[in-house]
């Protein structure tokens, strides 16, 4: 994390009573971070053979829609979107045949980290009502299945991108499934509440990969779109765990609200989500988009903002639940407004 944006942020309180800032970890709370992961992953074990018996070793015959699901697609529709608004706004033109290859590639690519994440997450998917009904704990899909088509889209999806389109946006496609795979799921899911702090990095890269696969380079506006992506990821993710915080301290993953309390999440969310909204204007006060893009922002980010002081102020999910669906929309008409205005002609 940018030690700038680290030191604008005040250090979280945790359980231990230990103040840490974001993407920092103090001796005694690793400590502590390690023996909370083992009683989890014996917990995680422990219930997946009790509740599932042999689903992770024995799948039976897997359908399309199995292996489907393995790639999340509902997330990566919004991947696809974003890397598409980053394709849009570049300078110069794609071939619409390159453009489609471009874009299934970054579908693949995501799709297929998802696919190891699950591979991955197989013991606490099974403990997760949340991610009960995923293909690996249904017993439909094995691990090992899951893992060898996980790894094949993402070697393929590099592949075809850097051949058929150009390795600049191959490169950052392979660090975007990397950052996915080792840091945030591997590294930083089981170990720190700042996961999706740090992490929701990897869900910020398809602007650029899109911008990428138009000109071979990067400039400041898909960086600015990486970074609106990235200060949006904390607030949604939090409102989530916010009224599925016993889901995850059932599988024993160290999210904010289980490790810190409802209330620090809360003034957390608050946090960044004062923090995001200057971040959404930013391309509009440098001049990079035009006055439709700053004048909808502005009011939309008002609403994200009322929410986040909402979520602030009261102690039941309901709130939480509004803003964690208002979050998905919030950043839909976001990069929907810089297609709209690019459609209707304005320049930088």
């Amino acid at each position: 994390m940018d030690p700038h944006v680290a030191a604008a942020v005040p250090p979280v309180r945790e359980a231990s009573g230990h103040q840490v800032r974001p993407g920092f970890q103090s001796q005694e709370d690793r400590l502590s971070d390690a023996s909370f992961i083992s009683q989890r992953n014996e917990a995680g074990n422990a219930g997946l053979d009790a509740a599932y018996g042999q689903g992770l070793t024995g799948a039976g015959e897997a359908r399309p829609a199995d292996y489907l699901a393995l790639l999340k697609p509902r997330v990566m529709s919004l991947v696809v979107f974003t890397g598409l608004v980053g394709m849009v706004l570049a300078p110069g033109h794609l071939h619409p045949t390159l453009a489609l290859t471009a874009l299934l590639c970054i579908a693949i690519g995501a799709g297929a980290s998802g696919a190891i994440n699950m591979w991955y997450d197989a013991d606490i998917d099974a403990l997760m009502s949340r991610t009960q009904g995923r293909p690996i704990p249904q017993g439909k899909i094995t691990k090992d299945e899951a893992l060898g088509f996980g790894c094949v889209l993402s070697v393929g999806s590099v592949l075809v991108m850097g051949l058929g389109v150009n390795w600049v946006a191959a490169a950052i496609l392979a660090l975007t499934i990397g950052f996915y795979v080792f840091i945030y799921t591997m590294w930083l899911k089981r170990r720190t509440p700042q996961n999706i702090v740090i992490g929701g990095a990897a869900g910020a890269f398809p602007p650029m990969i899109g911008w990428a696969a138009v000109t071979g380079d990067l400039s400041l506006l898909p960086v600015l779109l990486f970074a609106i992506i990235f200060m949006w990821t904390p607030p949604h993710f939090w409102a989530l765990a916010l009224y599925r915080s016993d889901d995850y301290a059932r599988a024993g993953v160290p999210m904010l609200p289980v490790v810190a309390g409802d209330r620090e999440t809360r003034r957390q969310i608050l946090i960044y989500s004062l923090l995001l909204v200057p971040v959404t204007l930013s391309p509009w006060a440098l001049g990079l988009v035009g006055p439709l893009y700053g004048g909808a922002t502005a009011a939309l980010g008002a609403i994200f903002l009322a929410l986040a002081v909402r979520i602030w102020r009261s102690t039941g999910d309901r709130a939480a639940k509004h803003m964690f669906g208002f979050s998905i929309l919030y950043l839909f008409l976001l990069f929907a407004l810089l297609l709209a205005e690019h459609g209707l002609g304005w320049r930088a």
